[in-house]
């Protein structure tokens, strides 16, 4: 078989796509494209063959297998289904659109093509996330009924006064931002439950304070706190934010709870290294544990699309999921708005 060609639109975001596929064997990075030409200089030692400044002249002119759609919330849709319709699997940077609407269409898409849609929900792909699968498909946790997962900064609004802040390009701020991969981890983990009602909240205060102080452009959340129950009765505490007046610099966190055990992941010295832990009961003792099947050689997202496409196998982090989760970050959004329930069709 020949060599998947690739293509990346954005590379803020995608110069991390573009580093992974021109990694793998089987792929060729053909393209890439953006709209600032300066940025060409960061993957020029990837051996790309063709740049662009408009993302639509590279998919008229190209015939790729594969497209990374790494740009602002505000793109992904277009971008996607143009990718698809010019016959391209797509690579979508999360969060998968600016709503569950878009995203219902770009799966409409897809289908219509006979193409794959992926979204790029990365926490998923280490080897300690894989091994945490493992487990709880094991039963060692029995029948999970509670989950609580978090991603908080004491003070980290990304380019704050850039395109993160303004939600006509986001959509949204730290919950579509950092809680949407805290989310998508803990539903993986659980096996993606049916959600069936919503309950949020959404604060703007730090970031309001910061923004008018420095005369910068931010109109999003800057915490975002959600219950969420779920059709077999088990239900999940979300928090996400940018500025919160706590200890740690970063701090991410997943739990799971349930019949025969619990589970934790959770970040370490404020940083981006994770640590794990099962605490489990056998004959009337409690026992911490650490994890105990095999960390699996988990790759990059972007090479286990591009393997799951050469093999001809499903693959993880699918474009329904996306939509699972898009659906929830609406309804946090609404119930926010509202100040009632939000129940999720």
């Amino acid at each position: 078989m020949s060599k998947l060609k690739v293509g990346v639109i954005g590379l803020g975001m995608g110069r991390h796509h573009a580093e992974q596929f021109a990694k793998h064997a089987k792929c060729d990075l053909v393209a890439v494209a953006d709209l600032d030409e300066k940025r060409f200089e960061r993957v020029k030692e990837l051996g790309v063959k063709q740049t662009y400044t408009d993302p639509e002249e590279m998919l008229k002119k190209e015939e790729l297998d594969i497209v990374a759609v790494a740009t602002p919330n505000k793109f992904h849709k277009p971008l996607t289904v143009a990718a698809l319709e010019a016959g391209s699997h797509v690579l979508c940077e999360k969060p998968m659109a600016m709503n569950a609407q878009e995203a219902q269409e770009m799966l409409d898409a897809a289908e219509k093509a006979g193409k794959r849609i992926m979204i790029n929900f990365s926490f998923r792909f280490s080897p300690q996330s894989w091994q945490l699968k493992k487990e709880v498909e094991s039963g060692v946790l029995g029948d999970i009924y509670f989950a609580r997962t978090q991603w908080l900064r004491r003070r980290g609004l990304p380019g704050f006064g850039g395109w993160f802040g303004q939600k006509a390009l986001s959509g949204g701020g730290p919950l579509i931002d950092l809680g949407v991969h805290r989310l998508d981890l803990a539903l993986w983990l659980m096996g993606y439950p049916k959600p069936v009602w919503v309950m949020g909240n959404t604060y703007n205060l730090i970031g309001s304070r910061l923004a008018k102080e420095q005369g910068k452009d931010f109109d999003v959340e800057d915490l975002a706190a959600a219950m969420i129950r779920f059709e077999n009765g088990a239900s999940m505490h979300l928090i996400a934010s940018w500025a919160s007046n706590i200890k740690e610099g970063e701090l991410m966190e997943t739990r799971l709870l349930g019949s025969e055990g619990g589970m934790i992941q959770y970040n370490t010295d404020g940083g981006y290294k994770f640590a794990a832990e099962l605490y489990v009961e056998r004959n009337g003792c409690q026992y911490d544990m650490q994890p105990t099947h095999r960390i699996p050689n988990v790759g990059s997202a972007m090479h286990h699309f591009a393997d799951c496409i050469i093999n001809d196998e499903p693959h993880s982090a699918t474009g329904e999921e996306g939509l699972i989760v898009m659906k929830l970050l609406d309804a946090i959004y609404a119930s926010s708005e509202k100040g009632e329930p939000i129940r999720i069709d």
